[in-house]
């Protein structure tokens, strides 16, 4: 399969692509592909550094004729979203990712593929190595763990950087500019409870919600795709009066829309046929709900031994309580740019087990007030029900420059090559660019990239046209930086 993807247009990008995708890079388990881009670096002879947290850096001079051009910072980052079908045996730890074509897409076998964001760093690559290639003085930033708190760019210290633009190679549609973005919050609510005996006489039932689309939990977020978390909660709401909680296990990553979540309940022998017929009523009714979007959506029942230990009847009933009242999805729509989601939440992981829950949610918004007052509204929800919130990993949005100096060269360069305007837009999703602004408060950014759909899902693909449009449309603006000042 391998080959293939080597065979593939622009060759220099899809091989780079594929050597990286060899090397397991989750978030927060990044020292194999850190150790991989610094030989990478060395064995070209360019400058090549690791800094503090993790991040790597690779300089490389102006080819002949560009050293006069304003310095470019080329950036992306190194960690990708480990998700996987149920089905699927693979271990993220120790294996490459297994790439196939299908039609005009890339995309892995059960897996997320990476292209978010390793067709941006495998970019960067092709230019680093490149003999041909016009371009001006590269910085080649490669940040560590944006999926899951962005601790990399904001571990960037000054006096790593000179340039004075930087290129954040990190989108998903490829005709469409980004000058902004939604910063973001990690809200983590926690609280014990009480177990007790199952009900003598009662039976013990599996509940799965699976089958889910998910997808990236900005930039996806209007879609309004199922969130597994939300119906588990619904089935378990619905069969209050027939059912008692032994687990619950939903969700995964943060910043994916939960796809998947499983249920363990003691159900009264008494009854089980009122409870069989609520499940297949609200069965019926989430699935019409969700038919146009999630049309996989299983839910499934499967009888099993009966679970020795159960929550009590107000431990159960705060939790669901609590959870169907906890916001989620879009909170609040842009002001200022039509279409643009501000503000939202995504109740990304439940866990219930031992005595324990744990509900974890990201909160995005590209206004740093509307970010708070939706957390603040969250913590309250919690709070109520007397869960103990910790709010954490707390980053910038990056407000837009319609007046960016940059943005123009990449305007006239997109309708001259393409005959047509590109859509200059901000996102939901969260770029590195505001978090390194902070230092580099002078550098002009901008974000594009090729076109990529269901990130952070097993359903992740990459388009090969598109992919080519975006290389060509890189290697252009590379000729086209501004000579410095």
């Amino acid at each position: 399969m391998s080959k293939d993807i080597r065979a593939l247009e622009p060759t220099a990008l899809w091989n780079n692509f594929a050597d990286l995708n060899a090397v397991p890079r989750g978030s927060k388990k990044e020292e194999r592909v850190i150790e991989f881009m610094v030989d990478f670096g060395k064995k070209l002879n360019l400058e090549t550094v690791v800094d503090p947290v993790g991040n790597v850096i690779i300089k490389k001079p102006a080819s002949k004729g560009m050293e006069t051009r304003k310095t470019v910072v080329m950036q992306s980052h190194l960690d990708m979203v480990h998700q996987k079908n149920a089905d699927t045996n693979f271990d993220f730890d120790t294996e490459g990712i297994k790439m196939i074509i299908d039609g005009d897409w890339v995309k892995a076998e059960g897996t997320t593929l990476g292209a978010d964001n390793g067709l941006g760093v495998a970019a960067i690559m092709s230019v680093l190595a490149s003999t041909n290639i016009q371009h001006p003085t590269i910085e080649a930033l490669f940040t560590i763990d944006e999926e899951t708190g962005m601790t990399g760019a904001k571990g960037l210290e000054e006096g790593y950087l000179n340039g004075e633009i930087l290129l954040n190679l990190d989108t998903e549609e490829d005709d469409e500019i980004d000058i902004g973005c939604a910063g973001g919050i990690d809200i983590t609510a926690e609280n014990t409870y009480n177990e007790v005996h199952s009900p003598s006489n009662s039976v013990g039932y599996s509940i799965s919600v699976t089958g889910l689309n998910g997808g990236h939990s900005g930039m996806d977020i209007h879609k309004g795709l199922g969130n597994a978390n939300k119906i588990m909660n619904r089935l378990l709401y619905e069969t209050l009066d027939f059912s008692r909680i032994s687990e619950i296990n939903g969700g995964s990553l943060r910043n994916a829309i939960p796809r998947e979540s499983f249920a363990i309940v003691s159900v009264y022998e008494s009854k089980k046929d009122a409870f069989l017929k609520k499940i297949k009523k609200v069965t019926k009714e989430v699935k019409t709900e969700f038919k146009t979007v999630d049309p996989n959506l299983e839910i499934t029942l499967s009888k099993i031994k009966t679970p020795e230990r159960v929550m009590t009847v107000i431990s159960q009933t705060t939790l669901l309580n609590t959870l169907y009242a906890a916001h989620n999805g879009v909170y609040r729509m842009s002001n200022d740019m039509e279409g643009l989601v501000e503000t939202s939440n995504n109740i990304a992981r439940v866990i219930v087990k031992d005595e324990d829950i744990k509900i974890m949610c990201l909160t995005r918004s590209s206004v740093e007030t509307s970010k708070f007052d939706l957390a603040n509204a969250l913590k309250a929800t919690f709070e109520l029900a007397g869960y103990t919130v910790t709010m954490s990993g707390s980053y910038p949005g990056w407000k837009p420059n319609v007046n960016s100096p940059i943005l123009k060269v990449l305007t006239d360069t997109y309708e001259k090559l393409f005959d047509s305007k590109a859509d200059v837009v901000a996102c939901h999703a969260g770029l590195e660019c505001g978090i390194l602004g902070t230092n580099y408060p002078e550098m002009d950014m901008i974000s594009f990239g090729p076109t990529i759909q269901g990130a952070h899902s097993p359903d992740e693909r990459a388009n090969i046209k598109s992919t080519q449009k975006f290389w060509k449309f890189l290697l252009t603006i590379l000729e086209n930086i501004p000579f410095k000042n």
